[in-house]
């Protein structure tokens, strides 16, 4: 693991922790574009009104501002002013303006895949920092946006991690409507107020969510009760929709939601089996959702909390009468990374792309040993040259200290020979054609 970040919640990778980072990523890339996903990126700067559009998170936000005003003065804190400035704090916001603006030059239903740093006030801990890299899919429709997509975005993302260097995981998978329409049926009307009493099932347990729901949505024993009943509904295949109606209650939105989340339950059993679990206590905090709601643990290690969440939202995006509802996912890059490296799941084969190093014979030689290199480089082989003529043993010592697995040599007469350090083998090499093991040709991540 990194050295311990000298600014709290802003973590750095050392050059071996990059490679491994950049492996997730470069997985990710591959998968989203797999299935037609399309990569963009957005300004990390938003307006303070953009971004609090929806949902409670304003203590989280990070304002911008110059550290003086045109007159040289102070800045003064611009809180309070919508068109102020402020960093993203997640990318499904930003994307949802992005959508609106460039309608016009977008194919829909649009898929798109976005990989970038967000910035969040949080209180750092493992698992959560203040600058963290986010990767987002979603497709967004213009008035209309088929059901059948929820359905793929989660058996997208269960692949994308499935290819990861990660322990088993969990989609936990619920639905907006079917929990609304479920507090509508037994009378609780502030159904937004109720989610977000549920949402905080986890962190304070049943008793306490039961005297929110009593205390400040006025919710009757009974109320209370059922309302935690439907909660504690979990199942790995579609019994769940019996477990709900076995309730006794009715209300057409809980029947749309329970058809909605019956489609992506059975489509996941069938495609990515043990992966995804019907998971009736799942409500996001965020106000923009609507439909399909997703949060995600790696199994063993519950306490680093969702590594991927998101959901529908039919509203966030819309010009006049022009609607774009969307689905999305958003995996939490730098949370995993920070796992992996932790626990020891995977490691770089090496700290530095590079496979081969040219020694130098004399300092006259160096010219030539660039021309070696880049004979090498032409053909995909990473290689640095040394910049002394010191002895073999100390630039064979440097290579080491690098993790550099190969030493080329060139004698008076010509004659190249290369040396694998690790095993003190020597051969004949022509520049030309001398081909490392597919093995050693470039960085690999390994699990632990």
């Amino acid at each position: 693991m990194a050295r311990t970040a000298s600014l709290s919640g802003f973590p750095e990778w050392l050059p071996q922790e990059r490679l491994v980072e950049l492996h997730v990523l470069d997985t990710l890339r591959k998968t989203f574009e797999l299935h037609g996903f399309s990569s963009i990126e957005t300004r990390a700067v938003e307006t303070v009104g953009q971004l609090l559009r929806k949902g409670e998170i304003d203590k989280e936000v990070y304002g911008l501002s110059r550290l003086q005003d045109d007159e040289g003065d102070a800045a003064k804190s611009d809180k309070g002013d919508p068109n102020a400035l402020a960093l993203h704090f997640d990318l499904t916001v930003p994307f949802a303006r992005y959508v609106v603006e460039n309608a016009g030059y977008l194919a829909f239903p649009f898929r798109r895949y976005q990989i970038q740093k967000v910035w969040r006030g949080e209180r750092p801990q493992e698992g959560r920092a203040r600058e963290f890299t986010q990767a987002d899919i979603d497709v967004v429709g213009d008035g209309e946006l088929p059901f059948r997509y929820d359905v793929e975005i989660a058996l997208v993302i269960a692949e994308a991690l499935s290819a990861l260097p990660i322990p088993d995981f969990r989609l936990r998978i619920n639905n907006r409507k079917l929990a609304e329409g479920f507090y509508r049926g037994i009378g609780l009307t502030d159904t937004a107020g109720v989610l977000r009493s549920i949402d905080k099932l986890e962190k304070i347990g049943a008793g306490k969510v039961a005297e929110l729901l009593k205390s400040e949505l006025g919710a009757t024993d009974e109320q209370a009760s059922l309302a935690l009943q439907l909660a504690s509904i979990r199942t790995e295949d579609t019994s769940f929709v019996q477990q709900v109606r076995a309730l006794g209650i009715t209300d057409d939105l809980l029947e749309e939601g329970l058809n909605e989340l019956e489609q992506v339950i059975e489509a996941a059993v069938q495609r990515a089996p043990g992966k995804v679990v019907a998971d009736l206590s799942i409500a996001r905090g965020l106000d923009y959702y609507t439909g399909t709601v997703v949060e995600t643990v790696l199994v063993g290690h519950e306490q680093l909390g969702s590594i991927c969440s998101g959901g529908r939202y039919d509203a966030l995006a819309g010009k006049g009468n022009r609607k774009f509802p969307g689905v999305g996912l958003s995996i939490g890059v730098t949370r995993l990374v920070s796992r992996i490296l932790s626990q020891e799941l995977a490691m770089a084969s090496r700290s530095v792309p590079t496979a081969v190093l040219v020694a130098l014979n004399s300092d006259d030689s160096w010219s030539a040993a660039q021309d070696i290199a880049a004979q090498l480089r032409g053909r995909g082989i990473a290689t640095e040259v040394a910049a002394k003529a010191e002895k073999f043993g100390k630039q064979i010592k440097f290579a080491d200290r690098r993790g550099i697995p190969f030493v080329w040599f060139t004698d008076d007469d010509g004659k190249h020979q290369v040396k694998d350090i690790r095993s003190g083998e020597q051969v004949d090499a022509d520049p030309a054609s001398w081909t490392p093991a597919d093995e050693d040709l470039h960085v690999r991540v390994t699990t632990g």
